[in-house]
C-alpha cells in the first residue's frame, strides 16, 4: 500500500510536460512495434521535453543522454525514412550470437570505466549499475534504428536493471512506467521475432 500510496502521490505531482513526455514515450514504443515511421517524430519531442527538464534540474548527464536519444530520433527517422522512399523498407535483421557477445564486451569495458570514475570522483549513487544502464541505452537505441531484433532483449535487461534502480531512489512513478516499458518491450521481441520468422523463412540467428 505505501509503494501505491507514494506512486500515485508521484504522478500527481507530475507537471503537465512531465505527462505530455511520457504519453509521448509510450507512443513511440508502440509506434515501434508496428514499425512506424513516426515512432521517430513522437520519440523526438519526448526526449525533447526531457533533455529540457533534466537540464533546469541540474541533472546534467541525463540531459545530455537524451539530448543523444534526440538525435538518434533524427538518425532513425532518415534510415526507416529512406528505405520508405525507395520502396523498400527497412528489414528486421538479426545479429549473429558472436557479434552481440563482441558488442556486450566492448559496452561492458566503456561502462566498467565510467562506472570507475562517477564511484571515485562524484558523488554519485548505484554508479556502476548507473553506468551499465547508460552505455547500453546508448547503443541500443542504435540497434532499435538499424531494426536489429535483439533490442528488444538488451530493453528489457536495461529496464529491469533501471526498475531496481529506481526503487531504491524511491522513483516510484518512475518505476511504474518501466515496469510498463519492460512488458512493451517483450511484446516487441514477440511481434517482431513472429515477422521476422515470416520474412526470412528461417530462425533468429543463434538465440
Amino acid at each position: 500500500m505505501d509503494f501505491l500510496t507514494q506512486t500515485l502521490s508521484g504522478f500527481t505531482a507530475m507537471s503537465h510536460w512531465e505527462y505530455i513526455a511520457v504519453g509521448l514515450s509510450m507512443a513511440y514504443l508502440l509506434l515501434a512495434i508496428k514499425e512506424s515511421l513516426w515512432c521517430w517524430p513522437a520519440a523526438f519531442f519526448s526526449t525533447l521535453i526531457y533533455t529540457i527538464m533534466y537540464w533546469n534540474g541540474a541533472l546534467l548527464m541525463e540531459s545530455l543522454l537524451h539530448f543523444y536519444y534526440m538525435y538518434m530520433a533524427v538518425f532513425g527517422w532518415l534510415v526507416w525514412r529512406k528505405g520508405k522512399t525507395n520502396n523498400d523498407s527497412l528489414s528486421i535483421t538479426s545479429w549473429s550470437m558472436n557479434r552481440h557477445i563482441i558488442l556486450i564486451i566492448v559496452t561492458s569495458i566503456v561502462a566498467l570505466a565510467i562506472g570507475y570514475f562517477m564511484k571515485n570522483y562524484t558523488h554519485a549513487d548505484f554508479a556502476y549499475l548507473d553506468s551499465f544502464t547508460t552505455c547500453f541505452a546508448v547503443v541500443t537505441t542504435y540497434l532499435v534504428a538499424k531494426k536489429v531484433l535483439e533490442n528488444w532483449l538488451y530493453w528489457i535487461v536495461i529496464d529491469a536493471a533501471s526498475m531496481y534502480l529506481y526503487y531504491e531512489k524511491g522513483y516510484y512513478p518512475t518505476l511504474a512506467l518501466f515496469i510498463f516499458y519492460t512488458i512493451v518491450a517483450a511484446w516487441g521481441f514477440k511481434t517482431w521475432y513472429e515477422e521476422y520468422e515470416q520474412k526470412q523463412a528461417k530462425p533468429v540467428a543463434q538465440l
